[in-house]
């Protein structure tokens, strides 16, 4: 009954809570449109979710979550710093073609948005197979060791976060 309802919770959660904050106001009707579209969205959207990814919420997103939000702010003042100080001088911009061993599209999407989220570096493409993600890199001294770290502070997590 609850799936018939409401066939992806976590979804309808999230939308009820963009709603919430694009509103930036919590009244009754507000919140009542916002649960309407909450519930009508993903039953309107079903379809085209055949197979729904399998999540793990906890300690695995909660990691995941917390490492991203801290590369971010660190990326930002070593982006910042590059602008302002060294210019041009001296980048090693870089494409980087990282191998990936995600199965399912939504973890991969979610790794390549991750890297896009990620001041200085930018997923250009992936390929046809989904096997491998292209990527433009800022300043990479060293192009393996760079593909090393995204794939273990990434994607390694992902892998346990879409089990």
């Amino acid at each position: 009954m609850r799936k018939r309802i409401l066939p992806h919770p976590a979804l309808s959660a999230l939308l009820l809570i963009v709603w919430l904050l694009l509103a930036n106001r919590v009244s009754p009707g507000t919140i009542l449109l916002g649960a309407a579209w909450a519930v009508a969205l993903p039953k309107f959207t079903q379809p085209f979710w055949p197979d729904r990814p399998r999540l793990r919420f906890g300690r695995a997103l909660a990691g995941y979550i917390v490492v991203v939000a801290y590369d971010i702010v660190v990326a930002n003042f070593q982006v910042a710093r590059l602008v302002l100080f060294r210019r041009n001088r001296g980048l090693r911009s870089r494409w980087l073609v990282i191998p990936i061993d995600l199965s399912t599209a939504e973890a991969i999407t979610v790794l390549a948005g991750t890297i896009s989220l990620t001041p200085g570096t930018v997923t250009a493409d992936i390929s046809a197979d989904g096997r491998t993600l292209l990527v433009h890199a800022l300043d990479v001294r060293d192009p393996d060791a760079e593909i090393s770290r995204i794939k273990a502070r990434y994607e390694a997590p992902l892998a346990r976060v879409f089990a």
